[in-house]
């Protein structure tokens, strides 16, 4: 195993950092969904979904990112093996965003038929076609669309007989054609701009129902209509702390890509390596301090299973019977 510098033992106390907030954070989002029935509809399915992304993100891609950074000698495959989750959990958590995005269009569009249209049933079905989809999207290198051809190569012109065995780096590995035509340019930036172009309708269309005061449910449409406004501008923040977080990697890629001899310093690829795992980690802090639901049930949580009590006071003894005068 190569050995830690000063600059890779900083790195990996960044990630372990951030792993500890992200995993913590993202499993009292699920648990508050499980607990709480309030929080039991599509949206909240969803964004449970793209939690159960960013508790992997903490304990599965975090650790292996170390690992990629110390460099260690590997199958050529393994190293792939490693490298792909992070690509399918990516994947997951924007389709995820997106199918909160459509739920939300749908509330405001048809708060009527919402409930019939939007089944829990639906939504499982959504999630796993979410995460089978993902799994394709990210495992694609494994099935061939990547960098073995050049490794090969460059491993017959140093002479080097035997197995394959390469230094693990992601872009070692990793064909940046992939990263940039099929990840970014498919995958990544259009369900991006779809959603932006989806969360300005639903502000669009909440605004017009406050103003024209259409009755849309049961009870008052403006206390309706205003917890959708608020519920939307809090999952809008969610979407773009996601885009703020991955596209400088991708625009990092793009240049990888396009301008091969372009200088990338490294400091600023660590930045943005950071800024993708801490997304994982921003999300239960949003959650938190913007959706009351949330906040309510994350405070029962601490209140009941962690919050330390004192003991209650001996109750006083009874004192004793008197005696009947004579």
């Amino acid at each position: 195993m190569p050995s830690v510098s000063a600059f890779q033992a900083a790195y990996i106390g960044i990630e372990v950092l951030i792993a500890l907030v992200s995993v913590p954070g993202n499993v009292l989002v699920i648990w508050a969904v499980r607990v709480n029935q309030a929080l039991r509809d599509a949206t909240f399915y969803f964004i449970a979904s793209l939690a159960v992304a960013d508790v992997a993100v903490g304990a599965l891609v975090i650790p292996l990112a170390i690992l990629i950074n110390i460099g260690p000698q590997t199958s050529f495959y393994t190293c792939l093996m490693v490298a792909c989750p992070v690509l399918i959990l990516t994947q997951s958590s924007i389709l995820a965003l997106l199918a909160i995005a459509v739920d939300r269009y749908l509330r405001v569009k048809i708060p009527l038929r919402y409930k019939t249209v939007v089944t829990p049933r639906r939504a499982a079905v959504a999630i796993a076609g979410c995460w089978l989809l993902s799994l394709v999207v990210g495992l694609t290198p494994m099935f061939g669309w990547n960098n073995l051809g050049a490794v090969q190569r460059a491993w017959a012109a140093n002479g080097s007989a035997g197995e394959l065995v390469i230094q693990c780096e992601f872009e070692k590995v990793i064909s940046m054609e992939y990263m940039v035509y099929f990840n970014f340019f498919v995958w990544v930036l259009p369900p991006l701009l779809l959603m932006a172009l989806v969360y300005l309708e639903v502000f669009y269309l909440i605004r017009r129902q406050l103003s024209k005061k259409v009755s849309a449910s049961a009870g008052d449409p403006h206390k309706y209509y205003g917890k959708e406004l608020k519920i939307a501008k809090s999952l809008a923040l969610i979407l773009l702390l996601f885009a703020l977080s991955w596209l400088p990697l991708h625009i990092l890629n793009c240049i990888t890509l396009f301008c091969p001899r372009c200088h990338k310093p490294s400091l600023l690829t660590y930045i943005a390596i950071f800024l993708t795992h801490g997304n994982s980690a921003m999300n239960p802090i949003v959650y938190a301090f913007r959706i009351h639901k949330f906040r309510a049930t994350f405070l029962k949580i601490w209140n009941d299973h962690f919050r330390c009590r004192r003991p209650a006071p001996p109750a006083d003894k009874d004192p004793p019977e008197e005696r009947p005068e004579d």
